[in-house]
């Protein structure tokens, strides 16, 4: 078989063996995909550094023009389809996993000489430059992706360029890059001929547009997550090439409701045991109040139901405003909430009754009918002696205080106050 014949059938199987892991990304994970590119990465670098093929332009490694061009064409794919984030955690593994390969091989220098086996003999001098080359290799991969997505954004904030052409002038712009300092390293390293340099290339070039294609088809074709709806700013892309920006989104969204800003349901199934089991060791008390909307059905029949998130947000504000410093609240569902604190009911009722107060007292300006809540209020561990239980008698205190008009706070224990 020719060479040509050779990469053009490796860069096939390669694009459709990958392009298949990344569509089944959803159901199977993502790091599945990644872990594909990473157990070809020996592969890819071995034969970039020994294995070439000769053709009448110069010499062609597969390891360099299929591997490595076709890995940074799934990259930009990556980035399109999920974000710059997803992108970089593979490139980190590969960096870091080449950088121990490299401690762990200088280690094995301390005992020599090794056992001789037959047939078989380490060559630690061939380990120390697979290790050099591959460290080489993903420190330029780095480089490679942020200037890819720079370029990429860049072409995508002017008009009139079709997305293939945006994919073939990135690819094509970054692989000439790569291939003038990876082979500046193989030339340190192994001493290969200047024709491997021109050679490969014209062969990278030559596999940004193949890549481009079989990008363009899948694109096209699959039936996936599409292009982000609008480029991004050189400084934006920056930003999510760095792990503040997850951390800080992962922080403010876990166990906060998104109409409210109030801690969730979840948080509170959480946070209700532990705190009932920290009053428990300290010997001290605790009270839930449930806080529902009165008629709160009514407001969302006549007004809609864009109104009624309104009155809830407003609601909301309404307690946090009297309760920032009585305990922990939390948006239960729907038109109720719940305020844990570490008060007596006694204690704990006239907060109960500043919170009626306060609600019935802020202004709603959607509606033009009072807006009132109902308290249910019980304790621990006079009321019950677990979470479940605790719950169970607010809610029924609840119940009670909307049976006696509404308006009002009932305790678990006593008559509506």
């Amino acid at each position: 078989m020719s060479g040509l014949l050779v990469l053009l059938a490796q860069g096939t199987i390669f694009f459709v063996a990958m392009a298949a892991i990344f569509r089944s990304r959803k159901t199977i994970g993502i790091g599945v995909f990644f872990c594909v590119l990473g157990a070809m990465h020996f592969l890819e670098t071995y034969l970039a550094a020994v294995f070439f093929i000769e053709l009448p332009f110069g010499l062609i490694s597969p390891g360099s023009t299929v591997m490595f061009a076709g890995k940074l064409a799934f990259f930009l794919l990556l980035y399109m389809k999920e974000d710059a984030e997803s992108m970089r955690q593979p490139v980190y593994g590969l960096l870091g996993g080449n950088v121990l390969m490299v401690i762990l091989a200088l280690i094995l220098r301390l005992h020599t000489p090794a056992a001789e086996m037959p047939g078989f003999n380490p060559d630690l001098r061939f380990l120390d430059q697979m290790g050099v080359l591959m460290v080489w290799g993903t420190a330029l991969l780095f480089v490679d992706l942020i200037a890819m997505v720079l370029l990429f954004e860049r072409l995508s904030q002017g008009k009139g360029l079709a997305v293939p052409l945006k994919i073939f002038i990135s690819l094509a712009v970054v692989l000439s890059c790569d291939q003038a300092f990876f082979y500046a390293g193989l030339r340190v390293i192994s001493g290969v001929p200047i024709s491997a340099f021109y050679g490969g290339w014209i062969a990278k070039v030559g596999a940004a547009a193949f890549f481009t294609l079989m990008l363009s088809l899948y694109l096209r074709f699959a039936r996936d997550v599409g292009l982000p709806a609008r480029p991004h700013g050189m400084g934006d892309v920056f930003d999510r090439l760095t792990y503040r920006r997850r951390y800080e989104q992962l922080v403010e969204m876990v166990g906060k409701d998104t109409l409210t800003g109030l801690d969730d349901r979840g948080r509170f199934d959480t946070a209700g045991p532990q705190a009932l089991l920290a009053a428990a060791r300290a010997g001290q008390a605790v009270s839930l109040m449930m806080i529902d909307i009165d008629q709160f059905k009514a407001v969302n029949d006549r007004y809609g139901h864009p109104v009624g998130d309104q009155i809830i947000r407003e609601v909301a504000a309404a307690i946090a405003g009297v309760t920032r410093s009585e305990g922990m609240l939390f948006r239960y569902g729907g038109d109720e909430f719940a305020l844990m604190t570490r008060l007596s009911p006694t204690d704990a009722a006239p907060v109960g009754e500043r919170v009626r107060a306060a609600v019935a007292a802020a202004d709603y300006d959607a509606v033009d009918r009072p807006v009132t809540v109902s308290i249910g209020l019980a304790g621990f561990p006079a009321d019950a002696a677990d979470f479940a239980s605790l719950l169970m008698r607010a809610d029924a205190a609840l119940y009670e205080a909307k049976a006696r008009g509404r308006n009002q706070v009932a305790l678990a224990a006593d008559d509506a106050v």
